[in-house]
């Protein structure tokens, strides 16, 4: 398997230079591929594999731009090209057999306000300073630069740090990720997952939502919910002071500022996914737990019409990411994870064993009610009188959903895991309770 890390690199003058020039030189590279496969596109109906790009951009044409990089980098930047139009080729062909509902474009020129774009360099490219790799905390790893740059400005290399919880050896690639007036060193490496004893009869159904990010309930008597009050105070800030910024000036004004505050905005979000991820993925090894159901429907931030506040909310919080997060995290240790789609789920009556209906299907019988209703937000009430979580009442019916697939028994979701769950607050200096 492949992980990567994100390292900010706290970059001197000097440092940053280089990075501009290779991040620079990616881009108006890339813009060369680009052109030369919409071109080839428009007049034969054909696109260009990754050896046609290196064989017209390196040697037939000469590029300056792929000679500006080493031969390893250019080739990746351009390898990255022709896989944007072989997947635009096969999205265009799923859309014709109707299997896609929006029509694909053909890749464009990448813009942006700052001119860079992202530069990988290869793993057998890169290397560590110095022979002793039993320092490779305190060392960097050399990137190369090629014979053209070294021979206009008589530089070969330059270095960047190396995190220390890292193998040189196990290195496939190295990104350099230009955001924000800011780069990043992005590691991509390989390593063995982790296998993890784990009992496929115990399953976690999760609910996500805004006010409560992620509302967990198992089908052994537990739940707990992962606070998101916090985030949408975040994202409120940033919008409030994206508002304030840009009050009085031209459409598309950015500034230093700007980028400050969005960098830091997108810290916080990254931040947040990792750590909520990380909750749900130990509380399932600490628990035994082998199967994770998210429920899920897909394009549900798409035309979405909730009021101007709301949509700020749901649209911009990163729920998503934190899925496929939490996805990732369950392959790493052996966790079966299985998405569902959600439609009703909120409705129907776990304690009343209300039947749930597929939206958009001829499942759902003429006439049909839920037992129970809302009372008001977060309070689920049902016929009997009971009154639950309602978003607990909606992770249980996520579980219920799937529980004849999956071999599930739900006999042990309790009434009190219903109405009762505790509560994760991952950003408090005050630690949450015990799970």
């Amino acid at each position: 398997m492949y992980g990567c890390q994100q390292v900010l690199i706290k970059a001197s003058k000097q440092l940053e230079g280089y990075l501009e020039y290779v991040c620079s030189e990616a881009k108006k590279l890339s813009n060369c591929g680009i052109y030369y496969s919409r071109q080839l596109f428009f007049k034969t109906g054909k696109i260009p594999s990754r050896a046609d790009l290196h064989k017209e951009l390196g040697t037939i044409s000469r590029n300056p731009h792929y000679h500006a990089l080493y031969s390893d980098t250019a080739q990746q930047i351009l390898t990255t090209v022709a896989e944007s139009f072989k997947s635009y080729k096969t999205l265009l062909k799923a859309y014709g057999q109707g299997k896609v509902e929006n029509r694909p474009k053909l890749p464009k020129y990448l813009k942006g306000r700052s001119g860079l774009a992202v530069a990988t360099f290869t793993g057998r490219s890169v290397k560590l300073k110095g022979k002793n790799k039993g320092f490779e905390h305190l060392k960097g790893i050399r990137l190369p630069l090629g014979k053209k740059v070294k021979a206009w400005f008589g530089l070969s290399e330059f270095y960047i740090p190396f995190p220390s919880n890292l193998s040189i050896d196990d290195i496939r690639e190295v990104r350099i990720l230009p955001r924000n007036n800011c780069f990043y060193a992005l590691y991509v490496y390989k390593f063995k997952p982790s296998s993890v004893p784990l009992d496929d009869s115990k399953a976690l159904g999760i609910d996500p939502g805004v006010s409560n990010w992620l509302t967990c309930v198992s089908n052994f008597g537990t739940s707990f919910i992962i606070d998101g009050k916090h985030l949408k105070s975040v994202n409120q800030w940033y919008n409030k002071s994206v508002a304030l910024y840009k009050k009085d000036k031209p459409q598309g004004f950015w500034n230093q500022r700007l980028a400050g505050i969005t960098e830091k905005r997108n810290r916080l979000m990254r931040d947040a996914v990792n750590k909520a991820a990380r909750i749900v993925i130990n509380y399932c090894i600490e628990n035994n737990t082998g199967q994770v159901v998210f429920g899920w429907n897909n394009f549900v931030k798409h035309n979405s019409q909730l009021s101007k506040q709301n949509n700020q909310s749901f649209v911009q919080i990163p729920t998503s990411r934190l899925k496929e997060r939490i996805k990732q995290l369950c392959e790493q240790y052996g966790i079966r994870f299985t998405q569902t789609e959600e439609s009703y789920t909120s409705q129907s009556s776990f304690i009343n064993d209300d039947f749930i209906p597929t939206f958009g299907e001829d499942n759902k019988p003429k006439g049909w009610k839920p037992s129970g209703k809302r009372i008001k937000r977060g309070l689920y009430k049902t016929d009997c009188g009971f009154v639950c979580n309602s978003d607990c009442n909606g992770a249980a019916n996520i579980l219920k959903k799937v529980a004849t697939t999956l071999n599930l028994k739900l006999s042990g979701v309790s009434r009190g895991s219903l109405s009762n769950p505790c509560r994760v607050h991952f950003w408090t200096k005050a630690k949450s309770p015990v799970l």
